[in-house]
């Protein structure tokens, strides 16, 4: 009796069908998973057709550069749920900016994606109140300056 309670079970090939199902079932669920919840976040795209966008990138940076060549500096605070917005030049005067606009949003999740329109303050400052929650944000903001130009910055910051 004893020797038939100690005896090896014998292993036979329903019993390797059941361990390559479980082995193979469990890859599949996992990548299942992980699929679900990679289709429901942000795409990581920039731009909507990239050909497209490089067609233009040399115009991009030589507009980027013909801006920095102005030493111009832009800033933005964040003053609880207020938004300020100062652009001077290098000497620090104020520069007469016409409209801005704050493109808000999350780095990495396009659903809280909104526009802001900046209103003067005086003294060269432009803001807005907007509720923003907890976390990181980024802000691309296009200042149309008076003759036509722009001016463009992005700027990452973390509402508390």
């Amino acid at each position: 009796m004893l020797r038939s309670i100690f005896a090896p079970a014998r292993f036979t090939g329903w019993h390797m069908a059941g361990v390559l199902g479980l082995f193979f079932g469990t890859i599949i669920l996992v990548n299942a998973t992980l699929a679900i919840f990679a289709s429901g976040t942000w795409t990581g795209l920039v731009v909507k057709n990239s050909y497209v966008a490089s067609q233009h990138f040399n115009e991009s940076m030589a507009a980027a550069e013909e801006q920095a060549a102005l030493g111009w500096s832009g800033r933005l605070a964040l003053h609880g749920n207020r938004l300020e917005f100062r652009l001077t030049d290098a000497d620090g005067a104020p520069v007469a900016v016409e409209r801005v606009v704050a493109s808000l949003g999350r780095p990495a999740h396009e659903g809280a994606d909104h526009d802001v329109l900046l209103a003067p303050l005086g003294d060269g400052a432009h803001g807005a109140t907007d509720v923003l929650a907890p976390g990181p944000w980024k802000a691309d903001l296009v200042a149309d300056l008076p003759g036509g130009g722009v001016w463009r910055m992005r700027y990452r910051f973390t509402a508390k």
